[in-house]
């Protein structure tokens, strides 16, 4: 039998599509043990992302990277996007490679790759962009400032993702009770963070390192820096230091006036109780140093340092107190005139007590009866005479025994 020209041709497509069939279905068969693997990868904006698609068991299959707006960047090694800034890195059949540079935060997103077995196996990968926050600035802060008025310094950092961290140290040690405040970009993306720092000047602030640092991810443990250096205007604080702690007659003594303040004071004046120095040839003033020679009782008395500045002035005071040195030597050793009347006390007190005994013995006489009494001397013996005596002694002259 003869076939037409056309049936036969039918006849040839048929068997190409069941051809083609088979070895879709065989293909399909190989291909179930096969799957692509992604890593999500994060890069610092302006940084390069290296996204990376591996397949452990491919029979020649094709791989493909499609960006978040399912554009297609690369059909195995053939590039299908025109962005200079993607590069082909490692093209395979178990692997395919690309590279983005210059990365801005409009690329982040989800990222597909695509293995084209029947059906068609995809892996995912999230390009994350960090937004590296800029340099810090502080704000608020007036040179000089009066001690006892309120500072607020504020710290601004811009452009951060995800919001970046401020934190405030004081000579490099870190303070805690801050204000933090975060606000969204205009681009919605990044973040203005601002920290303020609210305290009174004090005069121990003055030459204070203030630092305000911001820490984010993107730095790489490198923080970003402001710093400001606080100074301090104050009133003088007065203080007066003596060369000699025990000053006597003759002796010579340096009274140094000690002031501290900001501006440095103008010089000190010396005053003594209230008025001038009364004796200016032996009371020197140099400087801050007051210098008294030849020490005598006329120098005693209260000696005043005062400081001032254009702030306000302070002063503090200094009793002098001249000692005998004499006097001082005789207290060493013992003291005689004391001895000796301590000893004419005891003996006075001896001789009025041997005077006043004798006084009182001689006031009261003894009165004894004794064995001659009248009545006893007839008696035969004791017993008798004693008889005797009791029974005669109101009527019976006594004799009497007188002792002094």
């Amino acid at each position: 039998m003869r076939l037409k020209p056309g049936a036969l041709l039918r006849f040839y497509s048929l068997c190409g599509i069941l051809v083609q069939v088979a070895a879709t279905k065989s293909k399909a068969r190989g291909s179930q043990g096969q799957f692509p693997l992604t890593q999500n990868v994060t890069v610092v904006e302006g940084g390069t992302a290296n996204l990376t698609c591996r397949v452990d068991q491919n029979d020649n299959t094709s791989l493909q990277w499609s960006n978040p707006a399912q554009q297609t960047l690369y059909f195995d090694d053939k590039k299908a996007l025109r962005d200079n800034r993607i590069e082909l890195v490692r093209a395979s059949w178990h692997e395919l490679s690309i590279s983005v540079s210059d990365v801005s935060l409009s690329d982040e997103g989800q990222y597909t790759c695509s293995l084209f077995t029947m059906p068609v196996k995809t892996s995912k990968a999230f390009l994350t962009v960090l937004g590296v926050p800029e340099k810090p600035q502080i704000t608020g802060f007036t040179s000089p400032v009066m001690e006892g008025e309120r500072m607020q310094l504020t710290c601004k950092t811009s452009g951060s993702k995800p919001a970046a961290d401020i934190r405030w140290f004081k000579n490099d040690k870190e303070v805690k009770d801050v204000k933090y405040l975060k606000e969204e970009d205009a681009n919605r993306k990044t973040f203005t963070v601002s920290s303020t720092l609210d305290f009174l000047a004090d005069r121990n602030d003055d030459g204070a390192v203030v630092s305000c640092r911001v820490d984010h991810e993107s730095l790489n443990s490198t923080p970003q820096i402001a710093m400001q250096v606080l100074e301090i205007h104050y009133t003088p604080l007065v203080k007066i230091i003596s060369s000699n702690s025990w000053p006597e007659e003759g002796q010579s003594i340096i009274l140094t006036c000690e002031s501290k303040g900001k501006p440095v004071p103008e010089p000190v004046l010396w005053t003594k109780d209230g008025g001038e120095l009364p004796d200016p040839e032996r009371m020197v003033v140099n400087g801050r140093v007051l210098s008294i020679s030849f020490l005598n009782k006329t120098d005693n008395g209260t000696y005043r340092c005062e400081a001032k500045n254009p702030i306000g002035r302070n002063s503090t005071e200094y009793v002098l107190i001249v000692h005998d040195p004499n006097a001082l030597a005789g207290q060493t050793g013992p003291d005689h005139a004391l001895i000796g009347g301590i000893v004419a006390v005891v003996v006075f007190v001896t001789l009025c007590s041997i005077i006043l005994l004798g006084r009182y013995l001689a006031r009261h006489k003894g009165t004894y009866l004794t064995n001659e009494a009248k009545g006893a001397e007839d008696a035969p013996d004791a017993d008798t005479a004693i008889i005797n005596a009791e029974g005669s002694q109101v009527n019976a002259e006594e004799k009497k025994e007188y002792f002094i």
